[in-house]
């Protein structure tokens, strides 16, 4: 668990970074692709996932912050130049929204949106984190299927990892 909001954000940056570094190496045939089957969020373009990456932030934050599971208006996403920068203010916004938070926050309870239950605010971020992880898998996915360049996560393929692991194995 993480011991403080700064933990958090240091380590959540980090996770923004590959949003960034995934959302920009796509190709401008990206802009607007929509897949060809599916419904909802199932369908949604590409645009609308950044801009749900983005506005799905501050819905968290809100959360944590004890004021309601409330989503704010998506950012403007509706070209390719658009997205890096609301990524990038998304971030800035959450960073501030959560930023000065005490950290006893972090294992106050939140009232779930849906159901009777509470969660811890850590698990509200993490829940954060891991939705962010989500949608961008999910672009990063759509990318791959159309033949669109995809970054290695650390930078570094499998395939070079094989090939440094015989090193490994040959050292034991």
């Amino acid at each position: 668990m993480f011991q403080t909001i700064d933990d958090f954000l240091r380590y959540f940056r980090s996770v923004h970074k590959r949003a960034v570094r995934d959302v920009a190496a796509l190709p401008p045939a990206a802009d607007g692709w929509t897949p060809s089957a599916g419904e909802g969020e199932h369908a949604w373009s590409i645009n609308t996932l950044v801009g749900h990456i983005c506005g799905s932030r501050l819905y968290f934050a809100s959360a944590f912050r004890d004021e309601g599971w409330i989503s704010p208006d998506p950012p403007d996403v509706s070209s390719q130049d658009k997205w890096v920068p609301a990524l990038e203010q998304s971030y800035d916004d959450f960073a501030a929204a959560v930023g000065q938070a005490p950290p006893d926050w972090l294992t106050r309870r939140v009232k779930m949106i849906d159901t009777d239950g509470e969660l811890a605010g850590w698990r509200v971020l993490l829940m954060m984190m891991e939705h962010d992880i989500h949608h961008r898998s999910q672009i990063d996915t759509y990318a791959g299927m159309q033949g669109w360049p995809v970054p290695d996560i650390y930078a570094r393929s499998a395939e070079q990892i094989g090939i440094a692991q015989e090193s490994q194995r040959q050292r034991r």
